[in-house]
């Protein structure tokens, strides 16, 4: 009875006696707990970072003794050993007596441990700052997504309220808990909304840079020139041909358009996107050659940071000026081209918006070009007024007619159909073998050149009106792209509409602005 009695009193001591852990929370041991069960053990790091408490050495060869533990009292007394620094809630120790929550860092680069005392068999009571301090100290450290890591925590919140404080702890955390559970709501939707933004934002520069890597209709490479100087040398059908043949059978009046045509101008011009916040064009990123770098997909890399050159989307079409103040007559697709440009529309968001970067006309016979800017656009139809920026010599412009044709008129189409092409197609193989020798050869230096050898020359087509009415004439006059914005003549050489859409789906048919539509939009421009 009595070694029982002595047993169960040994028992009883041991059991009232203060335990100690070490709660990882950094490093392989992050989330375990290693108890201190001897009076007198080593602290054991090894290569890996893993603790071994324990006595003697513990682990492989590679492993080194970086502490000693010793119990004080109801407590234990931590000894540095060795060279590695050993740090206490911050502070580096050589050794010192420990506290109920001291945070412990092995060496430089952790290790950290939390040490606990659990009496009685019991951890003390945890206050809601500790455990929400420890929820966070998780969030910041793990290396897990956003998402768990949120998730991890308020798991681990929830467990420790519910195990490690008093009852008025736990009542008074229901509250936080709602609202930690609110802000990482509300957190995770400004992530998923800026991501969404992001992606957008990418998605609108990756869409730009598919468009401009499609081939160009206007734009002419040198291998397009060498195909053309062949066809041209081997006496193929050639585009040159082809118009001349359309224009020789059109039998359009001779002297309408002599009259006409010197106030016919090119139009060519090019936009690109720039961000609404900070003004920033989107540029092409050029590697250290100074070429752009063009991703294996073959879409060009763009930014809004760098100083590579502007992306741009370039166009060209007609128009023609009007006896009014040097005024300019063209659609308003080319006004506005990005509003027409279905592929590019949807890549301007909230954050980019389109921007002309360049807008010239030539007018034939005359060798430079001139600046023009946008005055109006009509809501309702596709025609816009345009004006030269510079005071220049004044240029005979057309008449309007006073009305509408009626079905079965003949009217004179004049533009440039097929832009540059068409009129590379006229100045011949000699001429094109001169644009191969340069070697800086690009869409503005092409008009240029034409410009200068006075190949600018507009193209007329003769047909016949099918329907007419307040708001659009149809015809039959062939043309094509880049024709468009040119006027339609009468026979007497006034304009009666804007030159506007093919319809190849009807025969070939074309569709015009009426005339009074754009004298609608002119008494709309208000004077100087």
């Amino acid at each position: 009875m009595k070694a029982e009695a002595l047993q169960e009193t040994s028992a009883t001591n041991q059991a009232t006696l203060p335990v100690a852990a070490l709660e990882h929370l950094t490093g392989p041991m992050r989330g375990t707990t290693t108890w201190i069960a001897e009076k007198d053990v080593n602290i054991t790091l090894n290569p890996r970072r893993i603790i071994h408490i324990g006595p003697g050495l513990m682990g492989g060869e590679d492993d080194e003794v970086i502490a000693h533990l010793r119990r004080s009292g109801e407590t234990f007394e931590i000894e540095a050993t060795g060279s590695r620094p050993i740090w206490v809630n911050g502070q580096p120790i050589r050794s010192i007596r420990l506290k109920h929550h001291d945070m412990i860092e092995f060496c430089d680069t952790g290790p950290m441990s939390r040490y606990v005392v659990f009496q009685n068999g019991q951890s003390p009571h945890a206050t809601i700052i500790e455990v929400m301090s420890d929820a966070v100290a998780y969030v910041r450290s793990s290396h897990r997504p956003i998402g768990s890591r949120i998730l991890n925590a308020t798991g681990q919140v929830l467990r420790r309220l519910t195990r490690e404080t008093t009852i008025l702890f736990r009542m008074g955390v229901i509250a936080a808990l709602v609202m930690l559970a609110a802000v990482a709501y509300q957190q995770s939707r400004i992530n998923l909304l800026l991501h969404e933004q992001i992606d957008a934002s990418a998605s609108q520069i990756e869409g730009f840079s598919r468009t401009l890597a499609r081939t160009s209709e206007q734009a002419l490479t040198p291998d397009d020139l060498e195909t053309l100087r062949r066809e041209l040398g081997k006496g193929l059908v050639t585009t040159a041909e082809r118009l001349s043949e359309l224009e020789r059978l059109s039998t359009a009046s001779a002297r309408v358009i002599a009259q006409s045509k010197s106030s016919i101008v090119f139009l060519q011009g090019a936009y690109g996107f720039r961000h609404k916040v900070t003004g920033l064009m989107l540029r092409l990123v050029v590697g250290e050659d100074g070429k752009p770098i063009v991703l294996p997909n073959g879409i060009p890399l763009l930014s809004l940071d760098g100083e590579g050159p502007v992306a741009e989307r370039q166009f060209v079409g007609s128009g023609f000026v009007i006896a009014n103040d040097g005024i300019l007559i063209t659609n308003r697709h080319l006004g506005v081209p990005w509003e027409h440009d279905s592929k590019v529309t949807a890549y301007a968001g909230q954050e980019l918006e389109p921007a002309m970067i360049k807008f010239i006309a030539y007018l034939p016979g005359i060798a430079r070009a001139e600046s023009v800017e946008l005055i109006r656009t009509s809501a309702q139809a596709d025609v816009a007024i345009l004006r030269f920026k510079n005071q220049r010599e004044p240029v005979s412009g057309l008449r309007l007619a006073e009305k509408v044709p009626v079905p079965g008129d003949e009217v004179i189409v004049m533009g440039y159909p097929t832009g540059m092409r068409s009129l590379l197609a006229q100045a011949g193989e000699e001429f094109i073998k001169e644009l191969q020798l340069v070697k800086e050869l690009d869409f503005w230096g092409i008009a240029a050149r034409l410009a200068e050898s006075g190949r600018i020359v507009p193209l007329a087509s003769r047909g016949i009106v099918g329907q007419a009415s307040n708001d659009a004439i149809a015809y039959d006059a062939a043309t094509t792209r880049g024709g468009s914005g040119g006027p339609v003549l009468d026979i007497n050489g006034a304009v009666v509409a804007v030159n506007s859409a093919i319809l190849p789906e009807f025969g070939g048919s074309n569709l015009g602005v009426p005339i009074d539509q754009v004298r609608q939009l002119i008494g709309e421009v208000p004077t100087k």
